[in-house]
């Protein structure tokens, strides 16, 4: 029986997601991103899973489009489905309702960067490389990455990478905002599941709601932010499990020497 195109385990309370074609480097087809949708749902409703972390199988994180796939010839039919379908996986990895960390190897370019983009953090291994090669084989970026990446790495620096198609490497990603850490390829998982784990010790619904207002502080007004935050503390003390969750650490600071 063939593998499937994307796994999902768990480790305690994080939930592992895997894009899992390594022999063609996690490239993106129909049939993984369909595959891929149905494996976030799986982790959304995974209650015992409260921080998800994304990753790729073999020597890559995802290399972006099958080029193979396109080689062989597409219908527009083709590319406008699966482009939808890469939509779909964004619009939904955005509004994952818990914390997301990509562990990134190896190549991360194209749709593989973008899905990179969506996740909340991105540590990187020393063999990642990030970039967009989009313009260079006459397409354009369609998965949010103009907006994903202007925000992190500033309009300037965004039409620089977008337009020369240049590849960048774990430091330099690193340095621009692109990736938050940069850690040896070895202990990529551990480092990963680390910062899951210490993640997964915070309250859910305060995760949940300050990762709702730090995404939509980027298109949201200064005032609506206030608002925003606002209602957010509302929610939480009115909230039963919240305040034993309050209590319960307020009880274990007490503790600590």
């Amino acid at each position: 029986m063939e593998e499937s195109t994307v796994l999902y385990h768990r480790e305690e309370n994080v939930g592992i997601i895997t894009l899992n074609r390594p022999h063609r480097l996690n490239a993106l087809t129909g049939e993984l991103l369909k595959t891929f949708m149905e494996t976030l749902d799986t982790a959304r409703r995974d209650k015992a899973a409260e921080v998800i972390i994304l990753t790729g199988s073999g020597k890559s994180f995802c290399s972006g489009e099958d080029l193979k796939e396109t080689a062989e010839g597409k219908s527009v039919e083709t590319w406008m489905d699966e482009a939808e379908r890469l939509q779909d996986v964004q619009r939904y990895t955005l509004k994952l309702d818990k914390p997301l960390i990509g562990a990134v190897k190896g190549y991360a370019v194209g749709g593989g960067c973008e899905i990179a983009m969506s996740c909340d953090i991105r540590i990187a291994a020393e063999s990642a490389v990030f970039g967009f090669p989009e313009t260079g084989v006459g397409l354009t970026v369609t998965n949010a990455g103009t907006k994903l990446l202007t925000h992190l790495v500033g309009l300037g620096k965004a039409k620089e990478l977008i337009f020369t198609g240049e590849f960048i490497d774990a430091n330099e990603a690193c340095n621009i905002g692109l990736a938050n850490k940069v850690v040896p390829d070895d202990v990529l998982m551990d480092e990963a599941l680390s910062m899951a784990q210490k993640i997964a010790q915070r309250s859910p619904m305060a995760l949940r709601l300050s990762r709702i207002a730090i995404d939509q502080g980027m298109s949201a007004s200064f005032e609506e932010i206030l608002e925003l935050e606002a209602s957010h503390l509302l929610t939480c003390t009115l909230a039963g499990n919240e305040k034993a969750f309050v209590q319960k650490r307020l009880k274990e600071m007490k503790e600590e020497p």
